[in-house]
């Protein structure tokens, strides 16, 4: 019987169709984040529609879950580790869910940042460790964010040691945020500066606004990587002889990356 012929890439093929350079598929290889290629008779790369799709999986997880995560996911996949693989998705996903939890929260407070809620129960001043315990941070991030001005804690009379109030602790909170958005220190000081003083909560509106833009951004971009990754799963193994077949004629491959190429801009 007759073997199928299966569609053999070269390693700019897949750059092309993927807006990337030959180098960072041969990079995609040896990180193990794409199958192996096979070898030609002659010993050329040549590859298949597996790892035309696996490239696009591996960009999609990352645009979704950043790059170091997308290189666990595929190199689990690949490893016959899925286990491992759906545990960092999840992990994505619970990151995203307590960005938006704590979104959701500063959005709330924003209008009190600058004096207490009036009638609101006094919430007890936390220890430096203690509020370093609540954001999830080290005391010595919250000591890096006192110099760049962003907190201004008390210290206690007596032990000296730093006191964060309620304020602080929202300081502390929208600071986190932010920071978690990608922002620089010295921007997250002056939005905490402008809000505390007479410039009012507009530019901490307009950074929760842009934050709250990014985290749809993300979760759409894990809806765009869980169906190549999916679709990657879909396929079956081809066999290395497919590299030994006949590639598609040079002119319909010519036209496509063509048009590929005016895609990539």
């Amino acid at each position: 019987m007759r073997k199928s012929q299966t569609t053999r890439y070269r390693p700019v093929d897949l750059a092309r169709r993927h807006c990337r350079s030959a180098q960072a598929i041969r990079n995609y290889e040896r990180d193990g984040v794409i199958p192996p290629a096979w070898r030609t008779a002659t010993g050329y790369r040549a590859y298949g529609e597996r790892h035309m799709v696996a490239v696009g999986a591996f960009l999609a997880l990352a645009d979704a879950y950043g790059h170091a995560p997308a290189g666990v996911i595929m190199r689990a996949v690949l490893g016959g580790d899925p286990d491992t693989a759906f545990a960092t998705i999840d992990a994505g996903h619970t990151r995203l869910s307590r960005d938006r939890e704590t979104l959701t929260a500063v959005e709330a407070a924003a209008g009190f940042l600058r004096a207490p809620a009036r009638g609101a129960p006094a919430q007890r001043p936390l220890p430096v460790g203690a509020l370093a315990h609540r954001l999830g941070v080290t005391p010595a991030t919250l000591r890096k964010w006192e110099r760049a001005g962003i907190l201004v804690p008390a210290r206690d009379r007596a032990t000296h040691q730093r006191v964060y109030t309620a304020d602080d602790i929202r300081d502390a909170d929208l600071a986190h945020l932010l920071r978690r958005g990608g922002y620089g220190l010295p921007y997250i000081a002056t939005v905490l500066h402008q809000v505390r003083g007479a410039g009012g909560p507009e530019p901490l509106a307009a950074s929760l606004t842009e934050w709250r833009s990014r985290l749809r951004a993300r979760g759409h971009a894990m809806l765009t990587a869980a169906a190549r990754l999916a679709e990657f799963l879909a396929l079956p193994e081809e066999p290395p002889e497919a590299a030994q077949e006949a590639a598609p004629p040079v002119g319909v491959r010519a036209g496509r990356l063509g048009i590929i190429r005016d895609q990539c801009g």
